[in-house]
């Protein structure tokens, strides 16, 4: 079979020592190949004894099945890294100006001032973001791990060149945070000091000159900022960082791709230089798939992925179940075909001779069960809700349940239930953990409830039933916080009128002095209600 990938030479690049380095250019089969990361399969599998293949069954919880628009991520991340090294190349003069400029800003604590040797900027950026699930940092990562990310040349320079970092956008939107966090990642990916260099005893703004002066003297190709939609909430902070991003990309020449959902598009519209440089290559908008050929693709791969026995045929009945349930949201859509196949396989061990075979019905009890933590983004994508979508930005919580349920099943825990229950002798109740805690903590308060009351049900769930999963301890949760009575605050009490208070009441006392002209305390030394002082006593 003949490659995409044929060597043809562009001289721009090949006169570039940052670009010449760098993997070949590929085409979009070539770039489909290299994307995606598929399970181990082999057609004895399924043969297998049940605790083998829940094993085998895990493997879809890494697999990584690229689309046309992540194929078009990657294309579209090569140009921007090599066009991004055209205006740095250190066989000319641009590379050398570049230096000498960061050495002016530096001098000047500012990447403000005005700097002496003109340079020819090629850097650009786009912005990548979509609806939680989609793939958005998979699908990143995947095609950052084509590219080496760091090169060392020896000859007719000495230089160490970082291909690419990945960060993540700082939740209070802090400037010194992304530094701090900068300097960091790459003292750990080449060896320096950058941090006791310059994240102590410096100002911000020193910091930032010192930043882009190390991104420029490594040769950055790009710099990835994921979780950008971490600055929504940030009440101070976030412009100034969104202000660096853009000079490091019109000003230092270092294309930046922020990355996040689409609660992030306000933040990287706040101004026109910010929204043209995120979308100098095109901005990319993810959204879930539509019921359709790219789903229909997409789940015809996935379903080739089997270890129950038998194997069930993909009807358009458990098509349109598997899409209702996950709504064309490709990580949800892969952690229930694997959750059911789960299920099935370790009700299969315990009860011998249960038939494996996925249903709709099935489907729809693991994903009422086990896809819970996502229900309510679930519905306001079902009911076409932008702003209730809006408010849901990561999966993480529903990553550690699936992480434990797998666990759990892998460890000879609690045996899943299906549509049909194993009896309760074949239950073995798994202990709770302080992880399990967490999920439930991260789940509460991203459904609004306060930490401290999220704390207080969580311990009273587990402290009630020790042994139970964190979907039963989140059902017993939610009908605890249906069954509590809202809290009524209670009246405040009527104001009295001083002159019906007691004569003895201090408050009488205090405001009869004030009305004569005494201080309180003489007030209430002169009614007896405190003692003189002790120096009165002595004389």
């Amino acid at each position: 079979m003949t490659s995409d990938c044929v060597a043809f030479s562009l001289p721009e690049y090949d006169d570039n020592p940052f670009i010449a380095q760098l993997p070949p250019i590929m085409g979009q089969k070539d770039l489909y190949k290299s994307l995606v990361s598929a399970p181990i399969f082999r057609e004895s599998e399924p043969g297998f004894p049940a605790h083998l293949r829940k094993h085998c069954i895990a493997r879809l919880s890494k697999c990584f099945l690229p689309l046309a628009r992540q194929v078009e991520l990657a294309d579209r991340f090569g140009m921007l890294l090599r066009q991004g090294y055209l205006g740095r190349n250190p066989l000319t003069h641009d590379y050398l100006h570049h230096l000498h400029n960061g050495i002016e800003r530096i001098e000047a604590g500012s990447l403000e001032v005005p700097v002496s040797q003109p340079v020819q900027n090629t850097a650009n950026s786009f912005a990548l973001l979509g609806c939680p699930g989609v793939g958005k940092t998979v699908a990143m990562n995947q095609v950052l791990a084509q590219y080496p990310q760091v090169i060392q040349h020896d000859a007719p320079f000495s230089l160490t060149q970082v291909v690419w970092l990945r960060l993540e956008a700082p939740a209070l939107g802090s400037l010194r945070n992304l530094c701090i966090d900068f300097f960091h990642t790459v003292d750990r990916l080449i060896h320096t000091d950058y941090v006791k260099r310059y994240a102590t005893k410096t100002t911000v703004e020193q910091m930032v000159a010192y930043m882009a002066q190390v991104a420029n003297l490594h040769a950055l190709g790009v710099l990835v900022i994921d979780e950008i939609q971490h600055l929504r909430g940030a009440k101070v902070g976030a412009a100034a960082l969104m202000k660096f991003l853009v000079r490091l990309v019109n000003t230092i020449g270092v294309p930046v791709i922020p990355i996040g959902t689409l609660s992030a598009l306000p933040i990287l519209q706040g101004s026109f230089s910010q929204a043209r440089r995120n979308t100098g290559l095109g901005s990319m908008l993810w959204d879930r798939m539509d019921p359709g050929a790219t789903w229909n693709s997409f789940l015809e791969q996935l379903w080739g992925y089997q270890w129950t026995n038998p194997r069930t045929t993909l009807t358009d009945e458990l098509n349109a179940a598997i899409y209702d349930e996950s709504q064309g949201v490709a990580d949800l859509a892969v952690k229930l075909v694997m959750l059911a196949q789960m299920r099935l396989v370790g009700i299969s061990e315990m009860r011998k001779g249960q038939s494996e075979k996925i249903t709709t019905e099935l489907i729809r009890v693991v994903a009422k069960e086990e896809l819970a933590m996502v229900a309510p983004m679930i519905t306001a994508l079902r009911e076409n809700d932008t702003v209730k979508a809006a408010k849901f930005d990561d999966l993480r919580s529903l990553n550690e349940h699936v992480g434990l349920v797998l666990s759990r099943a892998i460890g000879g825990g609690r045996a899943q239930d299906s549509v049909e229950a194993p009896p309760p002798a074949a239950t073995a109740a798994a202990p709770a953990s302080a992880s399990m805690e967490a999920v439930l903590l991260t789940s509460l308060k991203g459904m609004g409830v306060a930490e401290d009351v999220a704390k207080a049900l969580v311990a009273e769930a587990v402290a009630n039933n020790p042994s139970g999963d964190p979907l039963t301890l989140m059902q017993t949760i939610t009908a605890t916080l249906k069954a509590s009575p809202p809290v009524v605050k209670p009246p405040k009490p009527k104001k009295v009128p001083v002159d019906e208070l007691p004569d003895e009441d201090l408050r009488r006392i205090v405001a009869n002095g004030k009305q004569a002209g005494a201080a309180a305390y003489d007030a209430l030394l002169a009614a007896g209600v405190v003692r003189p002082p002790m120096l009165d006593f002595a004389a």
